[in-house]
């Protein structure tokens, strides 16, 4: 089977090396902005260019790829998956239509709300150039500033972590400079995610993963692309109750029917939602088309059918025909970046790799120059734990990481049982109030 990936990050890494698990004999090709040693050492061929170019396209046909699997979240917004679609290529990945419930945060709440689709916090939708978010600021109090476009999952602010009031009322005048903007009611609580392979109909969810957006230990310093992310042994998290699970693929279920009511296409590919628990149940953060990175990491080597059979079925609608499952055991990951991350950087940075002998490696953003690893200034290789426990699993990722020497830091905390125990307390005092 021909294969197609589209994307060179540690998320597209871990996409690859589950395609190269697959038993049905795959060859694989890669299509990616830079050349991702992981990747392309597990392809037939790959080409380096911009992820939503159209040459795509030709290259898919010229190489006779019978499916394709895109992993970030530009080339959906770009529209490469209905240029495949329209070249007979079938795509795990949703038509531009249906993929707007990530790439247009205004158009999502709007829909959110025409659907009366539950979890969604009070907001309003600014539009470019457009006055009075002063006073709605004012009148909720305690905000979240997010652009209404892509922006890498660095744009959002919160009020409290970033800036006062004053501040939130110059970041969403400066944000509508050039984009529109939705001021939205501060959740307080604790962030999920849950991931789920959806064919248009069905959904087949993946266990609960938390992600740590913040550069430092204890969850402070700028928020990232995401340090690191972990799962436990069952499908909810330490801080969960089962209802915020079942809360929130009932909201990811509503979702799916009406953005194909709303749309007339169907979603087909994979749907991620960022919840909030809260004292008074689960809010809806966002939604992404796409797998996270680095919550792909914690969840696709945990699957225990052929990931290729799943993507099959995702393709030709018939999901509900096979019993998706994902082996009960808990992971840890951490990204490694470059001293300095987010805000300056070290660049070209040589990463020098011990062998690893309980803990898996993904490569994410590096480049590979004479048989040596650099680093580009974004997050280089992330290290994956797994074991029955999150204690054990956390052990695994720490001790993967000393296998990586350079200029890199990484957060040690993640997946510890003392932060842990944190998450735990807060959402116990907040139910308890």
């Amino acid at each position: 089977m021909k294969v197609l990936l589209i994307g060179g990050g540690g998320r597209e890494h871990a996409i690859a090396e589950s395609v190269a698990r697959s038993s049905k004999n795959p060859q694989l090709f890669a299509v990616m902005s830079k050349k991702n040693p992981g990747i392309a050492r597990l392809c037939k061929d790959f080409l380096l260019i911009k992820e939503t170019d159209l040459t795509v396209v030709d290259f898919s046909v010229k190489n006779n790829i019978e499916l394709a699997i895109i992993g970030p979240e530009a080339p959906l917004a770009a529209g490469i998956s209905d240029r495949l679609w329209n070249a007979g290529i079938p795509v795990v990945g949703p038509l531009r239509l249906a993929a707007r419930i990530e790439f247009d945060k205004a158009w999502t709440r709007d829909f959110m709300t025409k659907y009366r689709i539950p979890g969604c916090p009070g907001f309003k939708v600014f539009r470019k150039g457009e006055s009075g978010t002063d006073e709605f600021i004012d009148e909720l109090g305690d905000v979240v500033i997010k652009p209404a476009g892509l922006t890498g999952g660095k744009g959002v602010r919160v009020m409290g972590d970033h800036f006062g009031i004053e501040g939130a009322k110059d970041y969403a005048k400066e944000v509508l400079k050039n984009d529109d903007v939705v001021i939205e009611e501060r959740l307080i609580g604790e962030e999920f995610t849950v991931q789920a392979f959806v064919d248009g109909k069905t959904l087949a969810f993946a266990p609960s993963v938390q992600d740590h957006k913040r550069a430092f230990d204890g969850d402070k310093g700028p928020n990232t692309g995401g340090m690191g992310s972990y799962n436990d042994s069952k499908d909810i998290l330490p801080f969960m109750k089962e209802s915020d699970y079942i809360d929130a693929k009932r909201i990811m279920n509503d979702t799916v029917r009406a953005i194909q009511k709303e749309t007339g296409v169907p979603y087909q590919g994979i749907l991620y939602g960022q919840f909030m628990a809260t004292a008074y149940g689960i809010s809806v953060i966002e939604f992404n088309a796409r797998f996270g990175d680095p919550e792909a990491m914690n969840v696709l080597p945990l699957l225990e059918n052929d990931f290729l059979e799943v993507c099959s079925n995702i393709v030709s609608g018939t999901l509900d025909k096979i019993n998706v499952k994902f082996k009960k055991q808990a992971t840890v990951c951490k990204y490694a970046v470059p001293s300095g991350y987010p805000d300056d950087p070290v660049k070209d940075s040589i990463v020098e790799i011990d062998k690893m002998k309980d803990s898996l490696l993904f490569y994410s953003s590096v480049y590979e120059k004479d048989n040596k690893i650099y680093t580009t200034g974004s997050r280089a290789l992330a290290v994956l734990g797994i074991a029955d426990t999150i204690r054990d699993a956390e052990k695994k990722a720490q001790d993967g990481l000393s296998c990586l020497k350079g200029e890199l830091h990484s957060r040690r905390d993640i997946g510890t049982d003392e932060l842990i125990m944190k998450r735990i307390q807060h959402m116990k005092e907040l139910r308890a109030n």
